[in-house]
């Protein structure tokens, strides 16, 4: 059972991780979180309930990850800014 369970896992996390080309950075780290915490999720537990739950978890670690790498990004550019003024 937890053979089968790490191969679809793995299968569906290829798949998704695949078609992230056209992506932007929030659809591929909300995505990739999501296919991350579901498949750690389903090989710890060996319920597909809890690889449900992983999923949600980890598109929301995704999302907020995201997030915080674009306010970096507007920091980073805003000191640039900042020092070319001097």
């Amino acid at each position: 059972m937890n053979r089968n369970l790490f191969v679809s896992c793995a299968l569906i996390s290829s798949m998704a991780l695949a078609g992230c080309a056209g992506m932007s950075d929030t659809e591929r780290r909300v995505t990739t979180g999501a296919a991350v915490g579901g498949a750690a999720a389903g090989i710890v537990s060996g319920s597909w309930g809890w690889a449900a739950a992983g999923a949600a978890a980890g598109a929301a670690s995704g999302y907020l990850y995201d997030q915080s790498q674009k306010n970096e990004q507007k920091a980073y550019e805003q000191g640039v800014k900042d020092g070319q003024k001097k």
